[in-house]
């Protein structure tokens, strides 16, 4: 009889907990917590605070409220205290794809001083998030809506 080894690893979890706030520092309700393939994790409560458990090998997250900018995170492997800054999505009409990414990715530089203000006045524990929050890029996306947009029905 041989006996194979076996790795329990099925059973190692860990617990994220996390506050969203917007870009004046009041709780965001009821934004969305996903993992990387868009399954439902939790959502935000009134104080904008959100308690989740996942695999212990998570390393991506993606946080979405509408009406706000959409976020990528990839997790660090301390990580498990999610302070996070939403901000409002905006609407740029008669801009090229390039401009509106530069224009958003403006804004998107701005979070790293949000964050600092946010712990400064103790609404955030920490001074720095400890995950990669990734700019999202819509150029790529934009252009191919416009070319499916454009392109006429063969009759």
């Amino acid at each position: 009889m041989t006996l194979l080894p076996v790795t329990h690893v099925s059973g190692q979890t860990r617990t994220l907990t996390g506050k969203i706030i917007d870009n004046e520092f009041n709780p965001i309700y009821q934004v969305s917590i996903f993992t990387a393939d868009t399954v439902l994790l939790a959502k935000s409560d009134k104080n904008g605070e959100f308690s989740i458990t996942v695999p212990a090998d998570t390393k991506a997250l993606i946080v979405a409220d509408v009406g706000r900018e959409w976020k990528s995170l990839d997790l660090l492997s301390d990580c498990n205290n999610l302070e996070i800054i939403l901000q409002l999505a905006a609407t740029y009409d008669f801009r090229s794809p390039a401009k509106v990414d530069r224009l958003r990715k403006k804004e998107f530089d701005k979070l790293s001083g949000l964050h600092q203000s946010a712990f400064t006045k103790r609404v955030f524990k920490t001074d720095k998030p400890c995950y990669i929050d990734k700019f999202i890029f819509h150029k790529k996306e934009m252009i191919e809506r416009h070319k499916a947009r454009t392109q006429q029905p063969s009759t």
